[in-house]
């Protein structure tokens, strides 16, 4: 059986972490980098046979790519905490680890719970995410938000990767604050201008996107919530743009202190 090191980056995750590391037992190696925590992610993750690295913030990108290097095994499942396999992935992932990975990476399907339901329109899923690859023939790219693999051979998986997005409305009100926050700095960093016409169109775009043009509606009230919460979150990030053109920022620095 071809060895895998389960990689996860971490902090104040001790609720997420026994879900998430109990999904995969067949993994030879469970590594977690842990960054600055206050709650009991060291102890949990150890209790439940993960080797813990101590690591301060790089960034989303920086951390996974330096999790990844820190395994000791080739072939990486890379997991979010608040991630875990369904029992169908499980089986399948083992499977192709007993008989031979025959691409460099494997892209599984996500699927995420929020508000009740697991929410399968506005662009929610598949989400297919390459999580599972062979490091010597793959590798993480991105920046501060929208880190990703990529391989030249990349297969695609049935079973689905189970995903609690948001702990509540609040949770994602403050994700949505935070990472508008990351998405200007990236907008500026890329050279990209304030517009007011990119302020008033995008928004609503987002919603009609998220809500009809990939079914949104047919998540019921969550669906809606979500493609409002998609739309403001848009908004705020060309507001915050503004801002930061006409202001100033301190963001970059702040950044550090998203997780």
């Amino acid at each position: 059986m071809t060895p895998l090191s389960l990689v996860i980056i971490a902090k104040n995750e001790a609720h997420n972490l026994p879900r998430c590391l109990e999904s995969v037992p067949f993994a030879a190696e469970k590594l977690v980098v842990e960054n600055d925590s206050s709650d009991e992610t060291v102890t949990v993750a150890e209790r439940h046979g993960a080797r813990v690295v101590k690591e301060k913030w790089h960034g989303f990108y920086a951390q996974k790519k330096l999790a990844t290097e820190l395994a000791k095994n080739d072939w990486i499942l890379s997991l979010d905490a608040d991630e875990a396999l369904s029992p169908e992935l499980a089986q399948e992932i083992e499977n192709i680890l007993k008989a031979g990975p025959k691409a460099s990476a494997y892209a599984l399907p996500r699927k995420s719970f929020h508000l009740g339901r697991w929410i399968k329109h506005g662009g929610w899923y598949p989400d297919r995410q390459i999580r599972l690859f062979d490091r010597r023939q793959a590798n993480w790219q991105g920046g501060e938000l929208h880190e990703s693999v990529r391989a030249d051979k990349v297969e695609r998986l049935k079973g689905d990767l189970l995903h609690w997005v948001f702990k509540d409305l609040s949770h994602q009100v403050d994700t949505n604050n935070r990472y508008s926050s990351l998405g200007a700095e990236q907008l500026r960093k890329a050279g990209k201008r304030f517009g007011l016409f990119k302020l008033l169109l995008k928004p609503p775009l987002k919603f009609l996107e998220t809500y009809i043009w990939k079914s949104g509606w047919q998540d019921g009230l969550p669906g809606f919530v979500i493609a409002v919460g998609a739309a403001y979150s848009m908004f705020l990030k060309y507001a915050k743009l503004w801002e930061i053109e006409r202001f100033g920022s301190n963001r970059e620095s702040n950044s550090k202190d998203m997780r």
